[in-house]
């Protein structure tokens, strides 16, 4: 029914990031939420951010891809408003949703940022909703979500139009032998269990690795946090590098959808310093941004609600 329902708004909610070096602490304050970390691990998170100017391109590129959200909808003549809430930092989704509100709006598209389902990556967002619709009261829009979109053939092909940039790079014989690794952000493996996360991962690969024409392709896991007694979501992209039995690699972080910290610094410095330690020539595709495919995707399931 919710599928169905007419939403006036859409309320992009993602992760969220600092913006200047004097923001990293409160903001990894905020992800951490009293959770208790070594403090070697924290400085090192802290260096990751430094090495990359001191800040997230995260907000930055989420506003991009609302602007060109906006301007697609606009062609298709849906007119509804396109506000940006994050988690972690400012602008916050509570502030967003209290703009909404005041700007008369009664039921919401929630679109989370992640095409791939887990309790991290999309149950936390639809609670911090909720709890934003508490503080609001009696003036709190009804927020509905849209169906699971990881399989889309817009998204899809958009994320291979991204592999194709990442694979152009090498010339053709090279091209033909090297490997294809997607790789999406490790979880707890008792979270994966209890949600469809790593099936719908595969399920985006195989249809991209399909687009690609290749037909053998391999799945890594990246950015892992938490205990080191803890299991979770394996092979490290390390890992399979160093253990890789060619000597390219096109990498394309499917998991993700725009070129942030745990991309540049993960990817493009940690696993790029560990191919080349192994020999293996390691080509990153770019994450699908504001790809038009994808941003057309958007505004398509958005029409689908607000019309």
């Amino acid at each position: 029914m919710a599928a169905k329902a007419k939403c006036d708004a859409v309320l992009m909610i993602g992760f969220g990031g600092p913006t200047r070096a004097d923001e990293v602490r409160p903001f990894l304050d905020n992800v951490l939420g009293g959770r208790p970390i070594p403090r070697e691990r924290y400085e090192e998170v802290v260096h990751h951010y430094d090495l990359l100017g001191g800040r997230s391109p995260y907000n930055d590129l989420t506003t991009q891809q609302a602007k060109a959200l906006r301007e697609a909808l606009a062609k298709k003549a849906a007119r509804v408003p396109v506000a940006v809430g994050m988690r972690n930092w400012e602008p916050y989704v509570a502030n967003a949703m209290r703009t909404l509100a005041d700007c008369g709006a009664r039921r919401v598209l929630g679109f989370i940022m992640a095409a791939h389902r887990s309790e991290a990556s999309f149950d936390r967002y639809q609670a911090t909703v909720e709890d934003a619709r508490k503080a609001l009261g009696e003036a709190a829009p009804e927020v509905v979500y849209p169906q699971p979109w990881h399989d889309h053939p817009l998204f899809t092909t958009a994320v291979a139009s991204r592999a194709r940039e990442a694979l152009s790079r090498l010339d053709p014989p090279e091209r033909s032998r090297a490997r294809l690794i997607f790789t999406a952000h490790s979880i707890p493996l008792a979270m994966a269990q209890a949600g469809p996360y790593v099936e719908q991962l595969t399920q985006s690969a195989r249809i991209v690795a399909a687009d690609l024409g290749i037909d053998s392709w391999q799945f890594a896991y990246q950015s892992r946090s938490g205990s080191p007694r803890d299991a979770w979501l394996e092979p490290d992209i390390k890992d399979t590098l160093r253990n890789l039995d060619a000597k390219s690699a096109v990498v394309m972080p499917i998991g993700f959808l725009c070129d942030h910290v745990e991309v540049l610094y993960d990817l493009d410095i940690e696993a790029a310093q560990v191919a080349r330690d192994a020999g293996i020539r390691m080509e990153r595709a770019p994450t699908v941004g504001d790809h038009p495919l994808f941003i057309e995707m958007m505004a398509s399931i958005v029409a689908a609600h607000a019309g």
